[in-house]
């Protein structure tokens, strides 16, 4: 039975019933973290990624306080271009749902809402983690947390090299959450294929990590799974080159005081403008390789 907040499509809905491959995907990248008209081209062509490849996509936010689980072209669109859509995390959907308000759900905020849904596989592009100079200022991604708790797999290009890779390995390993790097021994860091991180764990194939997910539900172990997928050589800014941006970028939000929930959206934009839109054009590819094999482990998924 679907929750009764919950706004399903009739798409979505039927395939659900049927048992059939879902794969969820969230909104705000739509909203926070591509520009306009890249943003709606790149959740349209995606969706489109995810039915070419056997599976039913459910891209989720919020609209007009209605938690959604599929949207139209015009609610993509309106995603993409509105000026006042909020990034919401789990924190912040009682209170945008409350106020009756438009949301674009976060990683955390995408899995808890694909959960109640009844979904088990959700594509993005990278994870939130544990930001630098988190010993400091606490800064830890509520993506990690809810990975803990909500048994959702993600599949990301790894954690956003915006961010301290180690710290955020290691606290996945204290929330219980299995990491599995596809077809890799490192642990990838988005816009590269590299990290300087080995890959907690490794599997090759869609069937394997179909197999994890329905081994560590069975078991009763509670809480998400990290599937790494490493963007394609041909598409990837290599670490050296990415690091000296990122340490400028981070420079420059430093000077402008930005933190918290601004901080991410400030320096993904900022990348864009620094590399001339080579960080956009990785992203975007990454995107789309992380569908494909999205759509492949929800299919292995529901023939289990």
């Amino acid at each position: 039975m679907t929750h009764p907040l919950l706004t399903v499509t009739d798409e979505v809905a039927t395939a659900l019933a049927e048992g059939a491959p879902v794969v969820a995907l969230e909104s705000t990248i739509i909203s926070h973290g591509m520009p306009y008209p890249q943003n709606v081209a790149m959740a349209v062509e995606v969706e489109g990624i995810i039915r070419e490849n056997g599976a039913v996509p459910a891209t989720i936010a919020v609209l007009d306080g209605k938690p959604r689980i599929g949207l139209s072209p015009d609610d993509l669109e309106l995603l993409a271009s509105h000026g006042d859509v909020t990034k919401v995390s789990v924190r912040d959907l009682p209170f945008v749902v409350a106020r009756g308000t438009h949301g674009a759900t976060t990683v955390a905020a995408t899995m808890r809402l694909a959960a109640l849904a009844g979904i088990r596989t959700f594509v993005t592009g990278g994870l939130g983690g544990v930001h630098r100079g988190a010993q400091q200022t606490f800064d830890v991604s509520a993506d990690l947390t809810e990975l803990g708790t909500t048994d959702v797999a993600v599949v990301s290009a790894g954690v956003k090299s915006i961010l301290d890779i180690g710290l955020t390995l290691e606290t996945l390993e204290t929330l219980g959450v299995p990491v599995l790097a596809f077809g890799s021994d490192e642990f990838p860091s988005f816009y590269s294929r590299s990290s300087g991180h080995a890959a907690p764990m490794r599997v090759d194939t869609a069937a394997e990590v179909a197999a994890v997910m329905s081994s560590k539900w069975a078991l009763g172990i509670a809480g998400g799974i990290v599937i790494a997928n490493p963007i394609p050589a041909e598409d990837e800014i290599p670490a050296d080159e990415i690091g000296v941006i990122i340490e400028q970028a981070l420079g420059d939000m430093d000077a402008l005081g930005i933190h918290g929930k601004d901080a991410t959206p400030y320096l993904l934009g900022r990348i864009v403008e620094i590399t001339g839109g080579a960080s956009l054009t990785a992203n975007i590819a990454l995107v789309r390789h992380n569908a494909r094999l999205g759509a492949a482990i929800a299919a292995e998924f529901a023939a289990l």
